[in-house]
């Protein structure tokens, strides 16, 4: 069984996705550091002018694991979230249909940032057509060294291949990894091209940048870019 493992991000791009998808689970690395400035509270969207933040304002401390972190219920940010994407994407053609099943998410009284990050990983994984079971890292007893959870995890799982992305060799020891007799493969992601609101074409936004704008395609085109990347 192939597996892939990643931090909760807040609206995640398409690098995130084709790793689920290519995984027969993905376990969401809850438990681990809140990074400030990265992309467990913020994403990118298409617009006019490039692209701009969709940030989820927080409330943190030096130290403190993902699913402990508040979200700053003094700031309006789902209004201007919704504000923004309605706006940035009032030409895409698959807008509302989309917008009506992620308006519900921001309209719900969120406390923790990963509960929201969840909810709307949920909600992307059904819109693109994406089956892959979650499972929460906080439900496992793992140590804390970082090759060892992820070892750890892949265990507990049952896995017996874990997909890893490019930056794997940064924060893991892979050779202690390969021999305790797992499989690592690194993630060859390549970005689908697409018709976009805006020209020229910039990749790297937020998964919903696809799927607003070409809908039911949205997956197809997320595996043929995959399948191009295998034939090159």
């Amino acid at each position: 069984m192939r597996i892939a493992i990643h931090q909760p991000q807040f609206l995640p791009w398409l690098g995130y996705l084709d790793k689920i998808d290519r995984a027969d689970l993905f376990v969401i690395l809850d438990n681990v550091q809140f990074k400030k400035n990265e992309w467990q509270n913020r994403n990118r969207i298409r617009t006019a002018q490039g692209w701009q933040w969709l940030t989820v304002p927080v409330l943190h401390r030096l130290g403190q694991r993902l699913n402990e972190v508040l979200i700053n219920q003094a700031s309006d940010w789902p209004n201007k979230h919704l504000h923004a994407l309605e706006m940035h994407y009032s030409r895409a053609a698959h807008r509302d249909r989309f917008l009506e099943g992620l308006r519900p998410i921001y309209q719900r009284p969120w406390r923790g940032l990963t509960a929201l990050n969840l909810a709307v990983l949920e909600w992307l994984l059904d819109s693109f057509g994406i089956k892959t079971p979650l499972r929460l890292a906080s439900d496992m007893v793992l140590r804390e060294e970082p090759t060892d959870r992820l070892i750890d995890i892949c265990r507990t799982v049952g896995a017996t291949h874990y997909l890893a992305g490019a930056g794997a060799p940064g924060y893991m020891d892979v050779p202690r990894f390969e021999a305790s007799g797992l499989v690592l493969e690194i993630q060859d992601f390549r970005h689908p091209t697409y018709v976009q609101c805006y020209e020229p074409f910039v990749p790297g936004m937020a998964a919903i940048d696809l799927l607003f704008t070409c809908g039911d395609d949205a997956l197809r085109l997320l595996r043929c870019a995959r399948q191009q990347s295998r034939e090159a």
